[in-house]
């Protein structure tokens, strides 16, 4: 690693991985179908299947690597923003609950709608726009103050504090050996739900990137002399940051977000082209234009006031323990239930 580091820099490699990981997850995402959105649908309609059987294969597969990793001692991921830095309780609640009914309005989370995007779907193209603007206006412009205002109604301290579990027992063998069977019983129930076997498959792959995104990036902070971020997979943040790199890419340094979302974007167009599935998909008259953008809109603003995306808070959040991501994909569930039934009783019907 130390090589690669001294011939391309610390921010070419970074980038370098980020595009790697992107790629990978980006098609397996496609092939497997992979959203959240698409499983608290499930949950909502009162039937459980094959999305959530994918969705939780998924979340257990990253979640038991990286504790894996963690427990023989190849990560350290004590200085991970989400459990290093002060978290707000207070956002992801009410950030998480943001996200969830955005996604449904908006048929698809922040990485569904960057891998449909590359299938030639423009409602994606749209909504992921909107998305990307509002979470730089709560960034850093205007909606910024009230975002800040909203985080600071309860936060808590970085460390200890933002575990999910005390950092003593986290990651130990009988977690571990209680993360397999929570994942192999996720496998058991996709089978049952008659998922397809590379669905589920494709899953686990997904999982993995987000074990390879933290681990990556761990080995290279390690070889470094410059500080370098630990990180895995999350969307908001890095989407605006290639949004602004096209706009002006001298303002932009590459980073491992920067090369993530180019890297999902070819990961899911091959995915799509292999499959024949390449097409132009325009805004549908059952669902109005209007509600895909206060979907984006609102999956944007909670987003940053969470701490992350489905991805970024769900998985990859999750998959190190922290305490503020659990809750706030917690509340993304709740968002997003509510919101689909509240649909279905006063508005027509939405198909999953």
């Amino acid at each position: 690693m130390e090589g690669l580091i001294d011939q391309f820099g610390e921010g070419r490699l970074m980038l370098a991985t980020g595009a790697f990981v992107g790629i990978v997850f980006g098609f397996a995402a496609y092939r497997s179908n992979f959203c959240l959105r698409a499983a608290t649908v499930e949950v909502a309609e009162g039937h459980v299947g094959a999305r959530l059987a994918v969705w939780l294969i998924a979340f257990f597969t990253g979640l038991t690597s990286v504790q894996l990793a963690v427990a023989a001692g190849l990560l350290d991921v004590s200085d991970a923003r989400q459990l290093a830095n002060t978290g707000s309780l207070s956002g992801a609640v009410l950030g998480g609950l943001m996200f969830g009914s955005g996604m449904v309005l908006a048929r698809g989370c922040a990485s569904r709608l960057l891998v449909l995007s590359a299938s030639g779907n423009l409602r994606a193209i749209v909504t992921g726009l909107v998305l990307t603007l509002v979470a730089q206006a709560s960034l850093r412009g205007a909606l910024a103050p009230l975002r800040e205002d909203l985080t600071a109604l309860w936060t808590i301290k970085g460390g200890t504090a933002r575990y999910l579990v005390s950092p003593d027992t986290a990651a130990t063998p009988w977690l571990v050996m209680a993360l397999f069977g929570l994942l192999g019983s996720s496998i058991v129930f996709g089978l049952k739900q008659k998922a397809k076997p590379a669905d589920l498959l494709f899953a686990s792959l997904v999982g993995l990137t987000i074990f390879a995104g933290w681990q990556l990036t761990y080995l290279i902070a390690q070889s470094s002399f410059e500080i370098v971020a630990i990180q895995s997979i999350t969307f908001t943040g890095p989407s605006t940051d290639t949004l602004m790199a096209f706009v002006n890419a001298r303002t932009v340094p590459p980073s491992f977000g920067l090369g993530l979302v180019p890297g999902v974007f070819g990961g899911a167009m091959l995915a799509a082209i292999m499959r024949g599935e390449a097409r132009i998909q325009r805004f549908e008259l059952d669902v109005p234009m209007e509600r895909y953008l206060l979907g984006g809109a609102l999956m944007g603003f909670g987003s940053m006031l969470a701490g992350g995306c489905a991805v970024g808070a769900g998985l990859t959040g999750g998959a190190v323990l922290s305490l503020t991501a659990w809750l706030a994909v917690f509340c993304m569930w709740i968002g997003a239930v509510a919101t689909y039934r509240g649909l279905q009783k006063g508005l027509p019907r939405q198909t999953a």
